[in-house]
């Protein structure tokens, strides 16, 4: 499988807004988006803002160490080795699934009936069943994978490794590397989702900040 970057399109990361950090939390890991607000993974806490005036509206009391979705009705969660699966009105965790990458999972994204989770050091996204956490295929990359999106049928996932993250646009059925947008140097990319429009939205790690990245107006048809 090829996941040479060579021939990928690469754009220094427009990052045009910055949230947070969070009243009672110093990190972000995962972040998804309802279609109306921003949620973030805390650790203790998953925390939904208003994108437009950074505002925190709800905070649901549930465990949350890694990537968050949203399946247009609950929200997922990667805790430890298992993604447990919220009514977001409540915070009630209604089932749970084994994660597949046994606790060292990253990001998580919902598309299409499936759920994608990134498996961070093992460099790979694993296209899952919501219902039982069976492996439908693996997708490998060459670099550590955080968060984890899809936005307009196409795959994007988020990268850090050696103080260095980028946003990086995927073919999904051989991994190549098709675009990269390069983060600053020292900021990293823990949590990823796309607003589905011309924002992603990063999970900031340790700096407890979420930032609004610009979607690339070539990736837009």
């Amino acid at each position: 499988m090829s996941n040479k970057t060579g021939s990928a399109a690469v754009h220094a990361a427009e990052i045009v807004r910055e949230y947070g950090p969070f009243a009672g939390s110093d990190k972000v890991a995962g972040v998804t988006h309802d279609g109306q607000r921003v949620w973030a993974a805390t650790g203790a806490a998953l925390v939904a803002f208003d994108p437009a005036s950074g505002e925190a509206t709800r905070t649901l009391d549930v465990a949350c160490d890694a990537g968050t979705a949203f399946d247009g009705t609950h929200l997922y969660q990667i805790v430890d080795a298992r993604i447990d699966k919220i009514d977001p009105a409540s915070g009630k965790v209604l089932a749970s699934i084994p994660a597949p990458g046994k606790g060292l999972d990253s990001g998580l994204a919902w598309a299409e009936g499936s759920l994608w989770v990134g498996e961070y050091r093992n460099r790979k996204i694993h296209q899952i069943n919501p219902e039982t956490g069976a492996v439908v295929r693996s997708i490998e990359s060459n670099r550590f994978v955080t968060g984890v999106t899809w936005v307009d049928g196409e795959l994007w996932h988020g990268t850090w490794e050696d103080d260095e993250s980028d946003i990086r646009r995927i073919d999904a059925q051989s991994g190549a590397v098709l675009e990269r947008l390069e983060m600053p140097r020292g900021v990293g990319v823990s949590g990823l989702e796309s607003d589905g429009a011309d924002l992603f939205y990063c999970g900031g790690g340790n700096s407890g900040k979420v930032r609004a990245v610009r979607r690339p107006k070539a990736a837009r048809s």
